[in-house]
Order: C-alpha cells, then structure tokens, then sequence
C-alpha cells in the first residue's frame, strides 16, 4: 500500500474561499532577473484548479537563506511578475507575508484573485517552525495546500505548522511527486544505480546510507567525491574536502562493501588552479591531486566508467552536478553522464533544481525516461525512506 494523502478535491474548496498555498518558489535570480520558471510552470495546474473554482489564493515561499532578515535581492516580485505573465492575470504582491496590512490586504480581495505575500524566511520564526508565526499564516486563509515538494523534508511554519491548524490537502505537483517516487522507493527495477554530486556531502551522506540497503551501485562526483576518496587515504590535492565528516565516509564505504554494493569514485578529474589569472587546468588520477590544485569536474576515463554503469541500469536516481557544470569545460562530465542517463532507457528520476538544469543545458530533461523532481534533498530523503514531516500530515489514517 503506497502512501495515500489528503487530495484538493477533500478540501471544501468552493467561490470566496481563501485558499492558502505553499508554492517553491526558490527561483535563480540574477541582479534581480529571473533565470529559469520552470518552477512557477511547475505550481501552474493547481492554482489553474482554484481559479476555476473562484477562489481567493494566497500564495506563500521562500527565496534563498536571508537568515531571518529582509533582503532585497531575495524579494519575490521578479516571481509575482513572471507569474502574472503564465496565467495571464494580475498576481499582487505584498511587502511582507503577516502583519495588518497583509490582513487588511486579503479582506478585500474578490473570487479568482492571486496575491503573493513576501518571502517567509525574512522571519526568523518560519525555519524555527515557530507556533505563534504558524498562528498568524494560518490566520489568513479557510484550509491549506501544500504544493512545495521541495520543501518538504523540513518541518517549518508555513511546510508544517499551518498544516496543523487548517484544513489541508496535497496540491497537484505533490501529489505528482509522491506518485512517481513511491515507483522508486517501493519497487524499482534492477540494477538500482544512484548518481550524487553536488558541493556538500553533510546535505546527503545520511541519504546516502540510507539508500545503501536499496541501489546496487554508487556513482559519485561533484565536491562530495574529494571527501569519500581522502577518506580511503588519497592525495586530492587542494580540493574542497569536509573533514569532519571523514569519519562518516568511511561508514558508509564499509557499509557497500558489507552489502556488495559496489561504489565508483572518480579515477580521474579534471583539476584547475583557481587563484591564477589565465585558469589553468589538466587532467589528474584522482587519488593524487597535486598541491594547490582543485578537483572541478571529472576526468574522461570516469565519464566512461559511469556511462558503463548508467547504460545497464533500469533504475537511475540522481541528486547533484559532478562537477561545475555552469563553467565550461567543467561540464563535461555532467553533459556525458546527463546524455548516458537519456539514452539509457531505465527509468530515471532527477532530484534538484541544478541537477535539472544541467539536463536542460544538456538537452536531455525532455527524454520520456526522465522524470525531474522538484526535490533535492526531499528527493533523497523521500527514496532513502525517511518519514517527512510536512508530507506525513497530509497523509490519510491507513
């Protein structure tokens, strides 16, 4: 039995409802111009589903780790705009998500209006899951839906606390989400490989345990990787390396070798000096990185042993860019592997809003074997088998 939430259509949704709306709208911005919609395209089917039923929606996100503080770099006009734009109509947006005007703001609005109210995290209560904050966001709206799979692996004020004082349901990109993972999770098809990179092994070493009792096999890039090898002894030169996690390294190499799961890091990677001026960069054995030198992407003989891996697999799983994917030529490998993973045909599933990017710049994200969560994290932890909050109270009693 899979896991079964509260659905819209449980919701009592009809003309004049205030509806609450937890969107991700953690867009990429750029001197305060939008990147890449795709995650406004993405929250597009439920709020078409609440226009069509003349409610009031009251849209509510974060942006980015202001750390409690107004920024102005991290305000969500640049979304509000772009929003309007893919629904045709006028998104209003306000200055702050609580307080009397924002009260007074929504008092006055009619069926089949749009408002986002401002980033959550400029409120140090939101991350702290703060109850009298909850109190306040939930003040606003008649019931609650829960749309930012994204978030979903933190317990904050507007991903959890509101759930707990409104009526509330999935949204439709949520309900997606869990539908398609419950695929991988539950029943997936073999050889199980799971692709990680990324710059922080802290954000997925936990996941990455988790998930040994479920893959057959390991490919790991990105930053990560220069931890995993220092941690069997080898030279990464000046490589970005957490060194307090070697120790967590190492248990999870013993715990693949203890389950004959077999885990590939680099052999060789592409290395750059990132203080000179002209950058300068070579191809090195990944176990013996000279001083000085950092590992930035990797080389061509792991491109090829990943592909050997990727063109096998049924199930592929793949959280984080193996190298820096935005910088050429540190793309490459996320490029290869990215076209590998395409031309596969097992069923894959990509976990994060740079990871998919990467696919895009690729042109593979369109591929019919590909399916793009919206998670990173979420992703992770969701498949590893973690219990995550803000789903689990959406979740109808068994």
């Amino acid at each position: 039995m899979g896991l079964l939430l509260r659905r819209l259509s449980d919701l009592p949704i009809r003309e004049g409802r205030r509806v609450l709306v937890r969107v991700d709208y953690n867009l990429p911005l750029r001197d305060g111009h939008l990147l890449d919609d795709s995650r406004l395209r993405e929250s597009l089917p439920t709020l078409k589903y609440l226009l069509q039923h003349r409610t009031k929606i009251i849209l509510l996100s974060h942006l980015g780790r202001p750390k409690g503080k107004p920024l102005t770099e991290l305000r969500l006009d640049p979304a509000a705009h772009r929003l309007g734009e893919l629904l045709n109509i006028r998104v209003h947006k306000l200055d702050d998500c609580v307080g009397p005007r924002v009260e007074a703001f929504i008092a006055q609005m009619k069926p089949g209006e749009i408002v986002l109210l401002e980033n959550v995290r400029f409120h140090s209560e939101e991350e702290a899951n703060n109850e009298q904050f909850a109190q306040k966001l939930a003040g606003l709206g008649d019931c609650y839906v829960n749309d930012a799979f994204g978030t979903a692996h933190r317990a904050h004020a507007s991903t959890y606390g509101v759930a707990r004082l409104l009526p509330s349901a999935a949204g439709l990109l949520l309900e997606q989400e869990i539908t398609m993972l419950q695929r991988v999770r539950e029943h997936p098809a073999r050889p199980f490989v799971v692709i990680v990179g990324g710059a922080k092994l802290a954000d997925k070493i936990g996941v990455l345990k988790d998930l040994v009792a479920k893959a057959d096999a390991f490919l790991l890039g990105g930053c990560i990787a220069f931890t995993l090898l220092k941690a069997q002894g080898a030279s990464v030169g000046s490589s970005l390396v957490d060194e307090q996690l070697l120790d967590e390294a190492r248990l999870f190499l013993a715990a693949a070798r203890e389950r004959s799961v077999r885990v590939f890091l680099p052999q060789d990677v592409q290395i750059a000096q990132e203080a000179t001026a002209n950058l300068q960069w070579a191809v090195s054995r990944a176990d013996a990185i000279p001083d000085g030198w950092q590992g930035w992407d990797i080389g061509p003989q792991t491109i090829k042993t990943f592909q050997d891996q990727i063109r096998d697999a049924k199930t592929i799983v793949w959280a984080g860019p193996l190298g820096r994917f935005e910088q050429p030529p540190f793309d490459r490998g996320t490029r290869e592997v990215a076209r590998a993973v395409a031309a596969s045909g097992g069923f894959a599933v990509i976990g994060g809003g740079d990871t998919a990017a990467a696919l895009r710049q690729s042109e593979c994200a369109s591929a019919q074997n590909i399916y793009c969560s919206t998670g990173g994290g979420a992703t992770l932890e969701f498949l590893g088998g973690r219990k995550l909050p803000p789903i689990e109270i959406l979740r109808l009693p068994d």
